[in-house]
């Protein structure tokens, strides 16, 4: 066999690193890890349960990764309602190097799925925006999703006339928030339906907050009740909107009280319009801050981090959660100018728009 000279290896391996170098993953690509490079993964449930998740939550979180570690690569997916979905996604990423995943659980049982599945590849998970139940996972952060509930109810016992008949179009109960946000909005109402102030006349969950199913609920709340319907407890903007449109179809927009949650662009020009009452405003930035720090923290190895950034405990199914937990805030017409465009969550030409240009500010 014919010896290499010198040159011939030294251009040889010249070639290797360069081949090397051409192969490797750009670390900010979400569609997977380059060598040697950190991974996060945030993992959503769905479009239906609220359009934040893609619009918002998403850019924010990986936002917030970078600026704290812009080599940390970032899967971002979403299950689009469907557990099995979510955890192949959450299998994949372990399996693409993730050593930390940020989940909003579809369900309870994903939630654990993915929890047991990280243990076992001595990974981390956050549980975000949801509660998972049955396993602990390394922390939660979220709002106080029972809370927001609870003021949307209260905003309707405040509101509503005495003796006046409520429809609730509860979300979707599998889920751990919509879960949180019927058993918030009984707190609030249960009170006045035993003492006869208001009266619950109708009452459905919509599996996947699908606005369609919600519509439809609507319409049958209106025919059971007989269009006397005082107010509508509904759980976020996203079925606002389509709970409206039934309500338009009997003349009664603007005339019925309709909670949400969200803040969402559609939601705040339906509120300046009169056809929705509420919306329950959450910084979403705010929260996805939260979960890229303590996430970076844990994919950096800081085993302190949970107990050094957590600031209280939050009790599943199976035990104690450290958990980082956020306040909602009511925004009706009063307020959005104090809220969420002093936030620069939004602005008024976002939501400015149709019948709602009259109920803004000309300059």
């Amino acid at each position: 066999m014919k010896r290499m000279t010198p040159i011939a290896l030294a251009t040889l391996a010249l070639a290797g690193l360069l081949l090397a170098g051409c192969s490797s993953t750009n670390p900010a690509d979400a569609s997977g890890s380059s060598s040697g490079s950190k991974t996060i993964a945030f993992l959503m449930p769905c479009s239906t349960c609220a359009d934040r998740f893609e619009s918002k939550d998403k850019p924010y979180f990986i936002e917030a990764v970078h600026k704290l570690d812009p080599s940390i690569t970032v899967i971002a997916e979403n299950a689009q309602g469907s557990e099995s979905t979510q955890i192949n996604q959450a299998e994949s990423a372990l399996t693409n190097g993730a050593s930390v995943i940020v989940a909003s659980p579809y369900t309870a049982k994903a939630g654990a799925t993915i929890v047991n599945k990280a243990r076992a590849d001595k990974a981390s998970v956050i549980a975000y925006d949801g509660m998972i139940d049955g396993a602990v996972p390394d922390a939660y952060i979220s709002f106080q999703n029972e809370k927001v509930g609870e003021l949307q109810g209260k905003y309707i016992v405040d509101h509503a006339p005495k003796g006046g008949t409520v429809a609730m179009i509860n979300g979707d109960i599998t889920s751990a928030p919509g879960l949180a946000f019927k058993q918030g909005a009984h707190q609030s109402l249960d009170p006045a339906f035993t003492d006869g102030s208001l009266v619950l006349g109708y009452e459905s969950d919509t599996p996947g907050f699908d606005g369609s199913k919600a519509q439809a609920s609507m319409e049958q709340a209106l025919t059971k009740l007989n269009n006397k319907v005082d107010a509508v407890l509904v759980p976020n903007d996203g079925m606002a909107t389509p709970v409206i449109a039934a309500l338009t179809a009997q003349q009664l927009n603007g005339k019925v009280i309709v909670t949400g949650q969200d803040a969402t662009d559609p939601g705040l020009t339906n509120i300046l319009e009169g056809n929705q009452s509420m919306t329950v405003y959450k910084s979403i930035r705010d929260e996805a801050n939260a979960a890229a720090k303590l996430a970076v923290a844990l994919a950096h190895g800081d085993k302190n981090a949970v107990k050094q950034q957590t600031t209280t405990t939050v009790k599943n199914d199976v035990g104690s959660v450290p958990a980082i937990l956020l306040d909602p805030v009511v925004v009706d017409k009063s307020n959005i100018a104090d809220t969420v465009i002093k936030d620069g969550f939004t602005t008024w030409a976002n939501i400015c728009v149709g019948a709602a240009k009259a109920q803004c500010p000309s300059n």
